[in-house]
């Protein structure tokens, strides 16, 4: 088996749009309306490796995150680029603990998801 998507409901699609595709890079590929009711969008990287749907309830987009969510992680080559992005726009995040090997921040999206965005080394 092949992991296809992960759903995130959010409370402003064009908040979430702005955050995934603007900051994070991921690029819409498919937006798919369930009647008068929700609107699924599907985004994902450069490869199309991996699929994120978010998902907006028109009718009651007040709800709160459950307690069994974790996070998304994303990786980046350069993780100083990102975490200068991060405070430019002013955003609240979570560095690394220095003790770890691994670099990684972890910072909100709108609806308040924890996304973790983890140093990756370049293969070459």
């Amino acid at each position: 088996m092949k992991l296809l998507h992960t759903m995130l409901r959010v409370r402003d699609l064009e908040k979430s749009l702005a955050f995934y595709c603007g900051f994070i890079g991921l690029h819409e590929v498919r937006r798919t309306p369930v009647g008068d009711e929700a609107t699924l969008v599907f985004l994902t990287d450069e490869e199309e490796l991996y699929f994120v749907e978010l998902t907006y309830n028109h009718d009651n987009p007040d709800y709160t995150l459950g307690d069994q969510y974790g996070h998304l992680a994303f990786g980046t080559p350069d993780l100083d680029a990102v975490e200068a992005e991060v405070k430019r726009r002013g955003w609240e995040y979570w560095p690394s603990r220095p003790e770890l090997k691994s670099r990684y921040l972890f910072v909100c999206d709108p609806d308040g998801y924890d996304v973790e965005i983890i140093e990756t080394k370049e293969r070459g």
